[in-house]
């Protein structure tokens, strides 16, 4: 989702991708004991087979398919193609699998969505305000260093936005489907989402 939320502000993308790479790589060290110690402490019984499973599919399998495809089309057509031809014929199909991850989630999840209204503004608001404070605190710090808009952008938005599709998969496989955690997990995506949004709206109109 970065990638898109990046591709939207006109983000560098070799910025992008080199951020993305770093938060990749220390969630692949700390996802796993981070999410141990706190289910730990609700005495919850975690399978890490099942955790480090899931970061290695959402996590390491998406990031070398993107790089290995970054290096190979780069080095067969060039920097300029895949900035000005591939990318724009790819953002129609980023926005599809964005809007048809959504569908399902929402799908196996909309009986709980009705049924637990409290639940979703419970937990949807400190999500919405974490999300803006990010977002302001790195926009504005990045302008006070006067990073160029094309690093500002997606530095803010990758500050702010959230693992939910990690989060999703690692709730759905541990607590199933149907379960609490995943319909917590399947909020924070329908908060993310339209926050998004609006925060790259906010960073096209405060272009600099």
């Amino acid at each position: 989702m970065v990638f898109v939320w990046s591709y939207l502000t006109d983000g560098d993308p070799n910025y992008t991708l080199v951020q993305v790479s770093v938060n990749d790589l220390i969630i692949l060290v700390a996802f796993v004991p981070i999410v141990g110690f706190l289910l730990g402490v609700t005495n919850v019984t975690i399978p890490y087979d099942t955790l480090v499973t899931s970061v290695v599919v959402f996590v390491v399998v998406p990031l070398l398919a993107g790089t290995l495809t970054n290096r190979f089309l780069v080095k067969k057509h060039g920097v300029k193609w895949f900035t000005k031809t591939f990318l724009p014929k790819f953002k129609p199909v980023s926005i599809f699998a964005l809007l048809a991850t959504l569908v399902l989630l929402f799908a196996f999840q909309g009986h709980n969505i009705t049924e637990n209204p409290l639940i979703i503004v419970l937990v949807a608001v400190p999500l919405i305000i974490q999300t803006y404070l990010i977002f302001f605190i790195a926009w504005f710090g990045g302008r006070k260093l006067k990073l160029p808009h094309a690093v500002c952008s997606p530095a803010a938005m990758i500050g702010a936005s959230n693992f939910f599709e990690l989060a999703v998969a690692v709730a759905i496989a541990l607590f199933g489907l149907q379960s609490p955690a995943a319909l917590v997990t399947v909020v924070g995506v329908l908060v993310e989402v339209p926050v998004m949004l609006s925060l790259v709206a906010l960073a096209n109109k405060w272009r600099y």
